[in-house]
């Protein structure tokens, strides 16, 4: 079993968390059953897969919750993108988000190349 709270992407997975309900709390109520929601869930998603996939014996079990994690990274990118053609937040603060969750997407995939060599 591995300590998920050491891993880089595992911590960066948290202040994608942390980052996306601060952009959603500034987003107009009316969005708070769609794109809030989404956005959310799909942050929270990230951490959660890393640190549930920690907790299996097998590369190939850990693997494949990477697979998701990184799978929810791309859901978010999306929906930030939405937001940003949608304009419904600051060009600024959906640049740093965005920045935040490409940087989690490499290191993802990193650690899965890593454990299907």
């Amino acid at each position: 079993m591995r300590d998920f709270k050491k891993l880089h992407i595992w911590q960066r997975g948290i202040q994608i968390v942390k980052a996306a309900y601060q952009l959603t709390n500034m987003l107009h109520v009316n969005e708070k059953y769609n794109l809030i929601s989404q956005i959310n869930r799909s942050a929270v998603s990230i951490p959660s897969n890393i640190a549930e996939g920690s907790s299996r014996k097998s590369e190939k079990d850990y693997y494949r919750f990477l697979e998701i994690a990184l799978g929810s990274c791309f859901e978010l990118e999306t929906q930030i993108l939405l937001l940003s053609e949608l304009e419904l937040a600051a060009p600024s603060l959906i640049a740093d988000i965005l920045e935040s969750v490409k940087i989690e997407q490499q290191q993802i995939s990193t650690l899965m190349n890593k454990l299907h060599s």
